[in-house]
């Protein structure tokens, strides 16, 4: 009759956790106002992530003077921002905001 000796001989345990690497993040300033600036919005595709965004894009415009915004998708909430997303905000936006869903 094997023993319980006899089974961990065998049993393997396999860690799947990595090391967390340390990264800076330089966030640029704030603007002191939002009067007349332009809104990016990117959303990841999950439940309710875009109509959230479009509230607090109406709240910022109604609110604090923001002149306007655009929204735009991610292909997939795991997904970074494609480059072409990031070139038109650059080019249209003064700030941006990131939304999630859920």
């Amino acid at each position: 009759m094997a023993t319980k000796e006899d089974y961990m001989e065998n049993f393997k345990i396999f860690d799947p956790t990595t090391e967390v690497k340390e990264q800076t993040i330089d966030f640029v300033p704030r603007p002191p106002s939002l009067s007349n600036l332009r809104i990016g919005l990117v959303e990841n595709t999950k439940f309710n992530s875009d109509t959230l965004l479009l509230k607090i894009a109406a709240i910022l415009e109604k609110q604090y003077g923001a002149q306007g915004h655009i929204l735009r998708s991610k292909r997939t909430s795991g997904s970074p921002v494609d480059q072409d997303v990031i070139e038109e905000f650059t080019a249209w936006c003064d700030v941006a905001v990131a939304g999630i869903g859920d």
